[in-house]
């Protein structure tokens, strides 16, 4: 049986993404997974899921677009996981999220495009 997480364990530091965003976040203490298929995703959600570990989670905008069911349900459930997505280094920013969306709806997308 699973226990949870004592309240002293320290939160797991992950980025699933790009490779070249990859290395600096390794560099700055993070568990990286570079270039991630959504399967792989899916399956790093679930193990946090399974052993209740405390996470920050740092997802590419790519991967925060996809069609990733577990993805979904850690950011809509919120808890233990807190996943933000980071925008990629080539080509305008433009990203997705629950902030972003009702922001634009408050503001208009122009406010939140990054020239």
């Amino acid at each position: 049986m699973d226990t949870p997480s004592e309240p002293g364990q320290p939160t797991r530091l992950l980025f699933l993404g790009e490779e070249n965003l990859a290395d600096g976040f390794r560099l700055i203490g993070f568990e990286a997974h570079p270039n991630p298929s959504p399967a792989q995703v899916e399956q790093i959600l679930r193990q946090l899921q399974h052993t209740h570990d405390k996470a920050f989670v740092l997802v590419d905008e790519a991967l925060m677009r996809e069609d990733i069911p577990q993805l979904k349900r850690v950011r809509r459930e919120g808890g233990r996981i807190l996943v933000m997505a980071v925008p990629s280094l080539q080509g305008p920013t433009a990203l997705s999220s629950d902030v972003a969306e009702r922001l634009a709806a408050l503001f208009g997308t122009a406010t939140l495009r990054s020239e």
